[in-house]
């Protein structure tokens, strides 16, 4: 064990990740796309977090979701309304009236002519998933619900009367059973399928419509289909990989409990650990002190770092993200009839939410007076061929520089047509982190565990709709104490997919400065680069802790999981360890 820690302290960072990393599996879910790969691998696989499978119901949907608000209401409207003015203002922008008198293009303009960016030249050979299996024999058309599926869970009696997969015309065709990933935003609204998201706002998905067990399966169907058809790990070798789980801060007691028993009790790892995103984004950039602010597809998370430790008195949630930017571009569009004639609906037809977001991704900024380019926007209509319309996006239609801004005044969003999940869901089991330790369990003594972990509440604070800006303030300010305020504002790290917004790193640092009350002794603020892909950061981040922690003490074993649910854990926290923030800070610095 002495030798094993003097490697450790001396061992070149390369060395470790080629040593160490290639059997371990490091695990970031988010609620619109999951990151996972091999600890020793430099990017992870980056897929969407969804699963369709087939269904029988009538009438079908294509969606299984909550969604119980999906009209925007009056007042929604009169917000969003205000909120375009101030932005149009600041962005020296025609107002929304003002737009109409002025505009010297036409109010409509479906098709103009230009040559679309190379971006948009991959969608021209847009075809729909294939969603029947291949190589099938003629044999084969009997009730697949005979047998267990892949992931080896059971389903509902209406998924298992469906199993006899056969498409009309052609007893030698089958239905695959589920589709995951990208591919399965690209199945055609006519097939029978539904698409399926078993993380929703950074919680699971749970509602009336998407039972609690249905999210659980979703989840490891997923999980197990990326780690055989992506890393090429079979079931008969999983338990020679550990696994580590990157988990946002959003998630509660429960849903850390369940996805640990996903890896330790379904997939079959050897081993896990947890880190938190917020923490893991620090040690990614080699920060030991940031205020990390994470901008995902539906969640924005912040949370002061100080030293290698989470304070969680500053996090805070706010609901909405990178997806909400893009349902705004096409409100923009629609509100002044400048989309194309086309039914284009984010919510109901996920291929439609697709095309958006790399529409957001590719043209979506945040700069003074006027900016003009030309995309094409595609049409996904029930039984044709996808079709393509080009389309002019200039600050007088303000697709490219409104949307972003919305990160600063959420109104303009209407971010809640997905609502949090059902609060009587994490109220009656036992928490999992502030009630297990006390147990008694066999073998006789009451185990701590994981005394190092930041406690959340179960029950999460009410937040007001607060912009961005206000909600790094507040987190800053929660510390309580002013020499560490002043290092947190000069040490803001954006991360996240909606983090590579052009021109959002002066605009931040501009509102931020503003927030601040004036009663405050502070002048100076500043966003830091990020070093790697904002978007993979706590993802790597998650790797570096990972490998560089010594002892291992943390870890929770799949046999001690199983029979006791907890694990024995030490007193030991990050800011006791200085190899590990050294080596961190070595391995990204090298």
């Amino acid at each position: 064990m002495a030798y094993t820690q003097d490697y450790m302290k001396t061992a070149v960072p390369t060395n470790l990740f080629n040593d160490r990393g290639s059997n371990i599996v490091v695990i970031n879910p988010g609620s619109a796309n999951i990151r996972i790969g091999l600890a020793q691998q430099d990017i992870p696989l980056n897929i969407p977090h969804c699963i369709a499978r087939r269904t029988s119901q009538l009438p079908k949907r294509n969606v299984q979701d909550q969604m119980l608000n999906t009209q925007v209401t009056t007042a929604q409207h009169m917000e969003r309304e205000r909120a375009y003015d101030i932005i149009a203002s600041l962005l020296r922008i025609p107002f929304l009236d003002e737009q109409a008198a002025n505009s010297s293009y036409p109010r409509k303009m479906g098709r103009v002519d230009a040559h679309p960016p190379q971006n948009d030249m991959k969608e021209a050979n847009f075809t729909w998933t294939d969603v029947f299996e291949k190589n099938v024999p003629h044999s084969s058309t009997t009730a697949e619900g005979d047998a267990p599926n892949e992931g080896g869970t059971s389903e509902s009696p209406t998924l298992k009367e469906s199993k006899i997969k056969v498409e009309p015309n052609s007893s030698a065709r089958k239905y695959r059973e589920y589709i995951c990933g990208e591919e399965a935003l690209r199945i055609s609204p006519t097939e029978p399928y539904c698409l399926r998201r078993p993380i929703r706002r950074g919680h699971l998905n749970v509602s009336q419509h998407y039972p609690t067990q249905q999210v659980l399966e979703d989840l490891h169907t997923i999980w197990d289909w990326i780690l055989v058809e992506k890393l090429h790990i079979p079931h008969r070798e999983r338990n020679m990989y550990s696994a580590i789980l990157v988990i946002p801060e959003t998630f509660d007691n429960r849903e850390i409990k369940e996805m640990l028993s996903i890896v330790l009790r379904d997939l079959c790892f050897s081993s896990a650990v947890v880190h938190q995103e917020g923490l893991a984004a620090a040690f990614g950039n080699g920060l030991p002190t940031a205020c990390i602010v994470n901008m995902g597809a539906q969640v924005t998370s912040i949370i002061c770092v100080e030293d290698g430790v989470a304070l969680p008195t500053t996090q805070i949630s706010l609901r909405f993200g990178g997806e909400d930017i893009s349902r705004c571009l096409l409100w923009t569009q629609r509100h002044h009839q400048t989309w194309p004639p086309i039914r284009t609906d984010a919510l109901s037809k996920p291929v439609d939410l697709l095309m958006l977001n790399r529409l957001k991704e590719s043209y979506c900024q945040i700069k003074e007076g006027e900016v003009e380019a030309v995309a094409v926007v595609h049409s996904y209509e029930d039984g044709m061929p996808p079709g393509s319309h080009k389309t002019r996006l200039t600050a007088l239609n303000l697709l490219i520089q409104v949307p972003p801004m919305g990160l600063f005044y959420p109104t303009l969003l209407v971010p809640d047509v997905y609502p949090p999940p059902p609060r009587s869901w994490f109220n009656d089991y036992d928490d999992m982190l502030e009630d297990t330790w006390q147990m008694d369990f066999p073998g006789g003594g009451a185990y701590p565990m994981w005394e190092s972990y930041p406690i959340f509440q179960t029950k999460p604070k009410k937040e007001d709709i607060i912009g961005l800006a206000e909600a790094i303030t507040k987190s800053i300010l929660l510390t309580g104490r002013i020499d560490l305020q002043r290092k947190l504002f000069c040490s803001m790290q954006l991360i996240g997919g909606a983090a590579s917004i052009y021109g959002l790193i002066p605009a931040v640092e501009e509102r931020v400065l503003h927030a601040i009350p004036s009663h405050e002794a502070i002048d100076t603020v500043e966003v830091l680069q990020s070093r790697t892909n904002p978007a993979f950061v706590s993802w790597k981040g998650g790797a570096i802790l990972g490998i560089l922690d010594i002892g291992r003490d943390a870890w929770i074993h799949r046999e001690d999981w199983i029979r006791n649910g907890i694990h024995i854990g030490s007193r030991r926290k990050y800011k006791d360890s200085f190899y590990v923030q050294a080596q961190a800070l070595c391995y990204l610095n090298s």
